[in-house]
């Protein structure tokens, strides 16, 4: 006799994004090409401006790097032991962005008030010709990232165009910080730019560990409303009750929800799955759902289903 084969394929759990991939392949290579020449050019000039941009070009390479993995990661099907394939490796992965642009833009501030203190010459010449160079990269990188966002939704393809937008405000402030330095000989700009986009890295590493953190924690996603799914399911002819409803998504766009309802005696329970599938599909495109129909006299849920009773015979009365 052949054993059983458990199906946790019976909905799509990979992810096969290949504009995705291309996009990542085509900015990884280029990331890593300027984050050495920038080192090179940072060290070489002396600007802080210029090393904590190329610090956080650095951290995009790592950053694409495990993007890179996460996403072909996603394309391996689920198997018995990860039966939501390796979708979740996306989120991890982007936390690990987020936390990483935070962690920069606190070492980049730091250094910020170090240099505030004990100002330092710089080499303006090489400082502006670098950052020019920069700036063009991140501009092309900037603009490819933003369409592949458009094209295929990925949390990991949006941690990385923060990055980036990230290093082009970094660029620009780099050119302005050497420009000002030039006119006026004051190298002060250079630390004030920096700290400036500190701020700018660490409000969006902070978008995308929200992002992750509350996919991780399993929260409702953002767009739905639990309570008015939960009274659409109600709506739907033999339902009397919702209760122990679940919302969250595996990854960015892969949704699943569960329920328990208690539906009329007089009613088939496959009719009320069924129309309670077909609704949640076509009004909220959730796919994955698991619902259990119940009766309160069997299933009575502790205290939930006796009050449930209750309630409803004072109804009749």
């Amino acid at each position: 006799m052949s054993p059983i084969q458990y199906d946790y394929r019976h909905l799509p759990h990979v992810k096969t994004q290949n504009q995705s991939k291309k996009t990542l392949w085509i900015t990884l290579g280029l990331t890593l090409f300027f984050t050495i020449v920038e080192i090179i050019g940072g060290l070489l000039s002396n600007s802080l401006a210029l090393l904590s941009d190329s610090a956080h070009m650095a951290s995009d390479v790592l950053a694409l790097g495990l993007s890179m993995i996460a996403l072909y990661l996603a394309t391996r099907p689920p198997n018995h032991r990860f039966t939501f394939g390796y979708l979740r490796f996306e989120i991890i992965t982007s936390f690990l962005n987020g936390l990483t642009l935070a962690i920069i833009s606190i070492w980049i501030f730091w250094e910020g008030i170090k240099r505030f203190i004990s100002p330092e010459p710089i080499d303006f010449r090489l400082m502006l010709t670098i950052s020019s160079i920069g700036f063009i990269v991140n501009l092309i990188l900037t603009i490819v990232l933003s369409r592949s966002t458009k094209e295929e939704e990925n949390l990991n393809i949006k941690s990385a165009l923060w990055h980036f937008i990230g290093d082009l405000l970094s660029s620009i402030g780099v050119i302005i910080s050497a420009i000002l330095i030039y006119f006026t000989g004051f190298y002060f700009f250079d630390p004030l730019i920096s700290i400036i986009i500190a701020a700018i890295i660490f409000t969006g590493g902070a978008k995308i560990i929200r992002e992750s953190y509350l996919i991780l924690m399993e929260a409702v996603p953002d767009q739905f409303h639990l309570d008015q799914i939960r009274e659409d399911i109600r709506q739907v002819e033999g339902v009397e009750d919702v209760h122990d409803m679940h919302l969250w998504a595996v990854s960015t766009d892969h949704y699943s929800l569960t329920a328990h309802v208690f539906i009329s005696e007089h009613i088939q329970p496959f009719c009320v799955i069924l129309a309670i599938n077909e609704m949640l599909n076509k009004k909220y495109g959730i796919k994955h759902t698991t619902i259990q129909v119940e009766h309160a006299m069997i299933h009575d849920h502790g205290s939930y289903g006796k009050e449930f009773l209750l309630q409803k015979t004072k109804t009749k009365m």
